[in-house]
């Protein structure tokens, strides 16, 4: 299965603390579920002004559809 990569930009997330960050956006973990079990998160990277999520999943609809659910901004990118 593809790997997808998502680019957010967050200004200043790099100083937030994790509880505080996951607080920020609906719970991933329920969007995912919801999704099935086709797409699954594997890890995130922050750094002082972005996010970048791993996901697996069978197509790049489907990595848009979570960010969206989570009302993500749209200065996103989605690679495989």
């Amino acid at each position: 299965m593809p790997k997808y990569v998502i680019e957010r930009d967050i200004p200043g997330i790099g100083n937030v603390t994790p509880k505080k960050s996951s607080q920020s956006h609906r719970n991933p973990a329920v969007l995912l579920k919801n999704l099935g079990p086709q797409i699954q998160w594997l890890h995130s990277y922050v750094t002082g002004d972005k996010i970048y999520c791993v996901y697996i999943a069978p197509n790049e609809e489907m990595v848009r559809e979570h960010a969206e659910a989570r009302r993500i901004p749209r200065q996103q990118s989605v690679g495989s």
